[in-house]
């Protein structure tokens, strides 16, 4: 392919060719009317007497004869290693004693699939869920996060007391000289899959009715974003699978990721992964409630001003037409 600033392209070539074979040009007159070396000119017309018209097309850049490539016997060594233990560059360097970007430049060469995109157990390329509008798939979820007692957990106050925490909570021991570990919230989370805006809320448990009332509550508020759900993507918990659930749902079709395959609602997943970098342990909080107040305003935050990486740069909230409160 002809780089940006290439004097010809293989029209230019062709009538270039013709003007030096059929018309009779001089190599020197057809350089200086097209505008470029005389070599350049002499090359393209002998490769139209070769080759005619077909001559015209670019050739390949890679080298007829390249000594210093891996050999044929080295580069199936590493492809079975790869395909049987689904190792990485270094691994796999480090086992045949071949340098990683040796072994990353193999991989490309035959098109080795990354291991971002293989499901590990089973070595299938894992097929990633696109959407093409909004409401058109939602990912729920649920995630446990301990609760931090008054004064601060284990970060603020040290490992040791978040040991003795710890050992409280198990046994059941309290005394003054003991903040134990007070319990979980279960923070439920619906991801529209196309503009990643999130609806989340920090709930006492997971049972059918807390699972049901907070689609409920979700669903009502993607609507008022101007979101009409119409499929639901969750994993295969009681709590999803009950009838409750099903009735919350109505006519929103309900599907179900693969058993142990959480990969299927990786969207949901990743959020969780990010509120926990951002906000459950962003910073040192001395309470449980400071944490909770939190929550509302990284979500807001999350929705509307945070740049995100699979939407090139913009925040959810841009995925969504007409949608109030953006630039609040």
């Amino acid at each position: 392919m002809s780089h940006r600033n290439a004097p010809l392209s293989e029209t230019g070539r062709l009538r270039l060719a013709r003007c030096v074979v059929e018309d009779g040009w001089t190599l020197r007159r057809a350089a200086e009317r097209f505008q470029v070396a005389v070599t350049t000119a002499q090359r393209w017309a002998a490769r139209y007497r070769e080759l005619g018209p077909a001559g015209m097309a670019d050739r390949s850049s890679r080298p007829h004869h390249s000594p210093n490539q891996t050999p044929a016997r080295t580069e199936r060594r590493i492809i079975k290693v790869r395909v049987t233990r689904r190792w990485g560059p270094a691994r796999i360097g480090y086992l045949l004693g071949i340098h990683p970007s040796t072994v990353h430049r193999v991989l490309t060469r035959y098109g080795i699939a990354r291991l971002r995109w293989l499901d590990r157990p089973t070595g299938r390329v894992v097929r990633r869920i696109e959407t093409a509008a909004v409401g058109e798939l939602v990912h729920i979820d649920v995630k446990k996060v301990g609760k931090i007692p008054d004064g601060g957990g284990w970060r603020m106050r040290g490992r040791a007391i978040g040991k003795r925490n710890s050992q409280a909570h198990k046994t059941g021991v309290r005394s003054k000289h003991r903040h134990p570990v007070r319990g979980y919230h279960f923070l439920h989370t619906a991801i529209d899959a196309h503009s990643r805006l999130v609806y989340s809320e920090l709930l006492a448990d997971e049972r059918k009715e807390t699972a049901a009332g907070f689609w409920i509550r979700a669903n009502a508020w993607f609507n008022q974003c101007g979101i009409i759900v119409s499929k639901v993507l969750t994993d295969n918990g009681s709590c999803y699978r009950s009838h409750a659930f099903r009735d919350a749902l109505g006519d929103i079709e309900h599907r179900r990721t693969r058993p142990y395959r959480p990969q299927t609602n990786g969207k949901v997943e990743r959020f969780h992964r990010t509120l926990a970098d951002e906000w459950a342990y962003a910073r040192l909080y001395t309470s449980d409630t400071e944490r909770c107040a939190e929550y509302p305003r990284w979500l807001h935050t999350y929705n509307h001003h945070r740049g995100h990486t699979a939407l090139g740069g913009q925040p959810p909230a841009s995925r969504v037409p007409n949608l109030s409160g953006q630039y609040s």
